[in-house]
């Protein structure tokens, strides 16, 4: 798409003085200029190029191939957010040495959010690096003897990736952390608490799973933390906890 563009704004540019074609020119050239912006700019631009290719192709303009193949990729022009979801299970054990090399390389813009139900929910319950220490789950019914893994720490000490902590029970939070997630140049993680209807301490079920993130947060269990690296750019703490109080008896 960027060379058909290119190309198209090139050839079309002694044309300049042209309606529709010359405003379509205008907007092509600002798209290039700032197409690797994550913001709303290129959705905006597309907005206003749709009428201008529609009322061009329907002309058979000059450069109308070209303008055509422009016209096929359009799907590529908005800047979309996208997103590698995962659980626990693939993120903490089956597949973490994959996240680990994504998350490794600066250049990689890459966004990822682990639903963490500290255990493999999907095959009955098992115990996995996610689960807590002291936790009864099948294959350490006596409880688990290993602490649970740290992976937003972890990920931390790259020094270049955006790492979150959040829960459903505060979604200012929770879309705080997404939306800088995504506007971060570089890889981030994002790991959300999502208690599991297999650890049997909700009695309705996946209804409560809002009450017991909130009960996680306020006793200290689940912390909620942004670490953003482009705060070291200005001279301050790239660390933020979000839960600084804890609200609940711990004992």
């Amino acid at each position: 798409l960027i060379t058909n563009v290119r190309n198209y704004v090139h050839k079309m540019g002694i044309y300049s003085k042209l309606g529709d074609i010359s405003e379509l020119v205008s907007l092509l050239d600002e798209w290039l200029e700032v197409r690797n912006e994550k913001s709303d700019r290129c959705t905006l631009l597309f907005d206003r190029m749709k009428p201008l290719f529609q009322s061009l192709l329907n002309a058979k303009a000059y450069e109308n191939k070209l303008l055509g193949r422009i016209w096929a990729d359009r799907d590529m022009f908005p800047k979309l957010s996208q997103w590698i979801v995962g659980g626990d299970g693939w993120a903490y054990d089956i597949g973490y040495g994959g996240l680990d090399h994504v998350e490794a390389f600066q250049s990689n813009d890459v966004n990822v959010l682990v639903v963490d139900t500290e255990m493999y929910s999907n095959t009955g319950g098992q115990s996995s690096k996610a689960t807590p220490i002291g936790a009864s789950v099948m294959f350490s019914k006596g409880g688990k003897s290993q602490k649970k893994k740290n992976i937003g720490q972890i990920f931390m000490t790259y020094e270049h990736c955006y790492v979150a902590s959040v829960c459903l029970s505060n979604q200012s939070q929770l879309v705080q952390a997404l939306v800088e997630a995504d506007h971060y140049d570089g890889p981030s993680f994002v790991v959300a608490y999502a208690p599991c209807i297999q650890q049997q301490v909700r009695p309705e079920g996946l209804n409560d799973m809002f009450d017991e993130c909130r009960l996680a947060v306020d006793s200290g269990y689940w912390p909620l933390y942004r670490y953003n690296p482009d705060l070291v750019a200005v001279g301050k703490n790239p660390f933020i906890l979000d839960s600084k109080r804890l609200r609940r008896d711990v004992t």
